[in-house]
């Protein structure tokens, strides 16, 4: 199914306006309210949202991350929540991975992901590192607030509606 490109890039266009809208409202919302991150530690859940809700409106775009980062969120926010024994967080996390390729692989199927996409492997490589980093106590202090409070998905999906704003305007000239 081919597309033109005016349809691309109204496609590009509606997602980076929602991406920007989501995370000005997250940013606004951690602003304004101040929730506290041991209470919601939905940082990086909110964050994988955003991705899969703009992702909707141009779906190669984002799905990858998207969908990695939503599930990976979620054995966050039971870990820290509180909700995993310590001694499962770790094949919480593994099976997140695992069912964040596997709607990879479905996303593929349907033809939204292309081969050879290197997202996944980036975004599982990342999630190690910063796991090493955080076993070695080598991780800034703030590190864990911040990804756990509403600023890290505000300031994420902002950035990236604007790299996409931008990559969408210079693509069209």
């Amino acid at each position: 199914m081919v597309k033109d490109v005016t349809t691309m890039h109204a496609q590009e266009q509606r997602q980076a306006y929602a991406l920007l809208l989501i995370g000005i409202i997250l940013l606004l919302t951690a602003w304004l309210l101040h929730p506290n991150p041991t209470n919601y530690p939905v940082g990086i859940l909110l964050l994988g949202v955003g991705m899969l809700i703009s992702s909707l409106l141009n779906p190669g775009r984002l799905v990858i991350a998207g969908s990695l980062t939503t599930v990976l969120g979620i054995a966050v926010f039971l870990a820290f929540k509180g909700l995993l024994p310590a001694n499962q967080i770790l094949p919480a996390y593994i099976i997140a991975l695992g069912i964040g390729l596997l709607i990879i692989a479905i996303a593929a199927r349907r033809g939204y992901v292309g081969r050879g996409a290197l997202s996944p492997a980036i975004i599982v490589l990342g999630v190690g590192l910063i796991q090493v980093l955080l076993a070695a106590h080598l991780t800034p202090p703030g590190l864990i607030p911040f990804a756990l409070s509403l600023w890290l998905p505000g300031l994420g999906l902002l950035l990236l509606g604007i790299i996409y704003f931008v990559t969408a305007q210079r693509v069209r000239k």
